[in-house]
């Protein structure tokens, strides 16, 4: 019997599925997005520091609370993934970027798998499955967020695979809670997200299941020790100031306009009390929040203009396909109707994954909601499972194929119309937001830096030290011992030098023996031989290399 024949199609198609996640993710992955931004040069040479020596660029030996980045305090997981990919390929994009890639099409699979946990019993689960794959595959979401070394695209891998494992739990063998533990656990050492989506959602999970979670006690109470235990040395960090940092920085709580709005209004009131209760801050914060929140499901963010964020979205199509209107709204109302399985699952892990970031200023942002996915995914194959199935009862074979072909039609134009976007123009038009020239203008000092004593680049563009460490590939030890670091008010770090390299604030230059400098292009003095120009890919110069006379 030929082997073909013991292949199933359902297999199959997910091998297409899983052949498409692979192109869309993996292909020009070093080119698109044009440049690296700061925190993927940052989450690179940490890898490649941590692959010479076992320690951070700031000779921390095996961080596992935090990864110091700017001064920001990042949860580390990112960089110890990148550490094989950069000792395979180089310190370069792609290996920066081969850890989102990866686990963006590990997630596709996942979803697959997912979908017949969550509707073990449904005669549809394997359509929805199949669909669900592939509308997470083809999704412009997930596809930009899997194309950069974006920490939340990771964590979304391990939430799916958490989420995954616990129900797997409950239908087939309890030992799994492990697995589910252990992915959980891992999410909170890889974004600041999953330390507050995490918890909410994982109380969740034990309150509708206590009694699946009570009858198995031995492995329920193997699996929260367990996952505790891997918590437990990041819990001192979560509660100290560095770890407030951040939050304190975006959050809309440390926003004082709105007690300053709330004051003022109490005042126009002649300080009533009505007055101080209904502008009392605490309820200004509750609209705020309430605002931030819907913003995120607002339809222009998701189907027609996507993120303001040019590194989030192409900004001429939505997070999500106008093809996906309909069958969102049909597979909410079948979810809700049918009650299949463990449907709940989904809707409450929508609505908790949006809470972390309404609680930012700003919004809607795609990349601290990333953890809904696949959610949306999954419930646009279900819409688009029920109508097929709807479609069926009432048309005949032919008539139904013509349906579902011009259905799949639609789908096309919609995704051609998105990767002819992303593949030939985002890369051009979106490359200074993604700090372009600084790999130019590296490649062209490190070869004539040994005919200067000092060289002299801006800062103006912003982190230039870290874009020299990356492309001059400087050893973790020589930068700790030949460097001059600063830290503001604020506990942000400033390099002002490393080695000859000075990285000059806006109006000051230093000048010591023969020096050249690199500065923006549209910010240059007076007086100055240029020598290079670095262009964006579309001609305009960005940065400009160039001696006094």
């Amino acid at each position: 019997m030929n082997l073909t024949q013991h292949i199933k199609k359902p297999n199959i198609f997910l091998i297409a599925i899983i052949c498409i996640a692979l192109v869309l993710r993996f292909w020009q992955l070093g080119n698109i997005p044009a440049s690296l931004n700061w925190d993927e040069v940052a989450w690179g040479y940490n890898a490649y520091s941590l692959g010479i020596d076992g320690r951070d660029e700031f000779g921390v030996f095996l961080p596992y609370k935090y990864i110091e980045s700017f001064g920001d305090f990042k949860p580390p997981v990112y960089a110890y993934l990148a550490v094989i990919p950069v000792k395979l390929f180089g310190l370069n994009e792609f290996a920066t970027r081969f850890p989102a890639a990866l686990l963006g099409t590990l997630t596709v699979i996942l979803t697959y798998f997912l979908v017949k946990e969550i509707f073990p019993k449904s005669n549809k689960k394997e359509k929805i499955a199949l669909f669900a794959s592939l509308f997470l595959a083809i999704s412009p979401w997930h596809i930009m967020l899997s194309r950069a070394a974006f920490e939340a695209n990771v964590s979304s891998f391990f939430i799916v695979l958490g989420i995954f494992a616990f129900l797997r739990a409950i239908n087939r063998n309890m030992w799994f809670l492990l697995l589910s533990a252990f992915s959980f656990a891992i999410s909170f050492y890889t974004f600041n997200t999953a330390r507050v989506f995490v918890p909410m959602f994982a109380i969740f999970l034990g309150v509708m299941f206590r009694k699946e979670l009570l009858r198995n006690q031995k492995q329920t109470i193997c699996a929260t020790i367990f996952g505790l235990i891997l918590i437990a040395p990041i819990v001192p960090f979560l509660l100290s100031p560095q770890a407030k940092l951040r939050f304190e920085e975006v959050n809309i709580f440390s926003n004082p306009e709105i007690v300053r709005s709330s004051n003022q209004m109490v005042e126009n009131d002649n300080n009533a009390f009505w007055s101080r209760i209904i502008h009392n801050r605490r309820v200004l914060y509750a609209l705020e929040f309430t605002k931030h929140y819907f913003d995120n499901l607002s339809p222009s963010f998701l189907f027609i203009k996507g993120d303001e964020n040019p590194k989030f979205s192409t900004q001429d199509i939505g997070e999500m396909f106008l093809w996906d209107i309909p069958f969102v709204v049909i597979g909410v109302f079948i979810l809700f109707r049918k009650r299949e399985g463990y449907y709940f699952v989904l809707p409450i892990w929508l609505l908790l994954g949006i809470i972390p970031a309404a609680t930012a200023r700003e919004t809607p942002h795609a990349l601290r909601i990333e953890t809904v996915l696949p959610t949306l995914q999954i419930i646009v194959a279900i819409g688009f499972a029920f109508f097929l199935q709807r479609l069926s009862t009432r048309l005949d074979k032919k008539t139904l194929l013509r349906v579902t072909y011009s259905l799949l039609f639609l789908l096309f134009v919609n995704v051609f119309y998105f990767l002819h976007s992303y593949y030939s123009h985002y890369g051009r038009e979106s490359a200074k937001d993604w700090n372009y020239g600084y790999k130019d203008a590296y490649a062209y000092l490190k070869d004539i830096e040994d005919n200067y004593d000092q060289i002299n680049f801006t800062s103006d563009l912003g982190r230039p030290h870290m874009y020299y460490l990356f492309y001059h590939k400087i050893d973790p030890e020589f930068y700790r011992n030949n460097s001059s670091i600063e830290r503001d008010v604020f506990g942000f770090v400033h390099v002002k030098r490393i080695g000859k390299y000075n990285f000059v604030d806006k109006g000051y230059v230093a000048s010591i023996g023969k020096s050249i400098y690199v500065g923006k292009s549209d910010n240059l003095p007076r007086d100055i031989t240029i020598l290079k120009e670095f262009k964006l890919p579309d001609e305009n110069p960005i940065l400009t290399a160039y001696v006094k006379k």
